[in-house]
């Protein structure tokens, strides 16, 4: 379907297209249709723009990834189909692992990921090789089962458009869990140490812009702007921020 530039849902309608398109190559499952519907309905409350809040909790995340020993970013479907080469760029950039982990998990469709995500510069993707996996503790769906070189060794772990369970089991195994999630009230959103309230095709782009302005920074500076980030507080914020963007639609 070709979409007018002049249209007022332009970006959002492109969104929509591809994200069905990667249905149709087998990168999305069709539950992640319509996850992206409910993340879709909670950006309509942000004004489908970038607030304050969010550009914080990015520079906390971009703090917690420069400081990491080991930072993997775990890709879903959605994600892959949403913004392929700018979360290899960013992978690039920190440097982080890419790992493939789904909840409608197959091994073809992990593998159809793992070959789009080369095809856009990425190296090495871990995920795919079912013999190398080990098994995250309090997590009920396929996802528990992660990467020993990957997310199972990772210290720092980067879950755009996650589900709250494993965030949380994340989390109690020790890891440091970045999420962006359009909701701030889900279990995702206050399990993780930072969470990136945004669209994700706006949110990765950020992350990668705020890296390479920051990887200069000495540790000890990453470091006190990451302790200083308080996830609870800032999500209260965003929050705010839709209240505020709601309050304003309403008197117009």
């Amino acid at each position: 379907m070709k979409i007018s530039p002049n249209h007022p849902r332009f970006r959002s309608l492109g969104t929509r297209e591809r994200l069905v398109r990667g249905f149709q190559n087998g990168i999305v499952a069709p539950q992640g249709l319509i996850a992206h519907g409910r993340g879709e309905a909670f950006d309509y409350m942000l004004g489908e723009t970038t607030p304050k809040s969010s550009r914080l909790a990015t520079k906390a995340a971009v703090a917690l990834l420069l400081r990491a020993r080991n930072p993997v970013i775990s890709i879903n479907g959605n994600t892959a189909a949403l913004v392929p080469r700018d979360i290899v760029r960013l992978a690039r950039s920190v440097p982080a692992g890419l790992e493939v982990n789904l909840f409608h998990r197959s091994l073809a469709r992990e593998r159809r990921i793992a070959s789009l995500l080369k095809r856009n510069g990425a190296e090495l993707v871990h995920g795919v090789d079912e013999r190398a996996r080990v098994r995250i503790r309090g997590v009920a769906s396929p996802r528990r089962d992660v990467d020993a070189q990957g997310i199972g060794d990772a210290d720092v772990v980067l879950i755009p458009l996650e589900d709250g369970d494993r965030a949380e089991a994340l989390t109690n195994a020790g890891k440091a869990v970045i999420a962006i999630d359009l909701n701030p009230m889900s279990r995702t959103s206050r399990a993780a140490a930072v969470t990136i309230v945004d669209n994700i095709i706006r949110a990765i782009p950020e992350l990668l812009q705020i890296t390479l302005t920051m990887k200069p920074l000495s540790m000890s500076r990453l470091g006190a702007i990451a302790s200083k980030f308080d996830n609870e507080t800032n999500l209260a914020r965003a929050m705010k921020d839709m209240i505020h963007y709601m309050q304003g639609w309403a008197e117009t």
